[in-house]
């Protein structure tokens, strides 16, 4: 399945591919935040598709990620499983339920649980 806007709950949302490139660098990001603009308000990436920098909080990567879509006013939803980065990590356990107490960054288990979110005023 190729990238795809979708609307959940009335939001365009792209729902990027499981099996596209991987998120490795700020510009894969940008490149998502590019494939965006064609009108979608969220950005769904599966979790599968970004680095494992992105879940090592100290290299920074997940900062960068996240504050391009903040600055880009783009949410974005990490889709799937990341049950063994939160278990490593603390800080990455503090920064995913921080980040789902807010607007801008989701961790999410899936589409229908993004969804639901979407339907739920922050």
């Amino acid at each position: 399945m190729p990238d795809q806007v979708l609307e959940l709950a009335g939001v365009a949302v792209l729902v990027c591919d499981p099996a596209g490139p991987p998120v490795t660098t700020t510009q894969d990001a940008l490149d998502l935040i590019g494939a965006a603009f064609l009108g979608a308000e969220v950005v769904a990436v599966p979790a599968s598709r970004l680095n494992e920098d992105f879940f090592s909080l100290g290299t920074g990567f997940a900062g960068e990620v996240m504050q391009k879509f903040v600055n880009y006013r783009l949410r974005l939803a990490v889709l799937g499983d990341i049950s063994r980065h939160l278990a490593a990590s603390s800080a990455l356990r503090a920064l995913v339920h921080e980040s789902n107490r807010a607007g801008h960054v989701w961790f999410l288990p899936d589409l229908d649980a993004l969804e639901a979110r979407l339907t739920t005023p922050t």
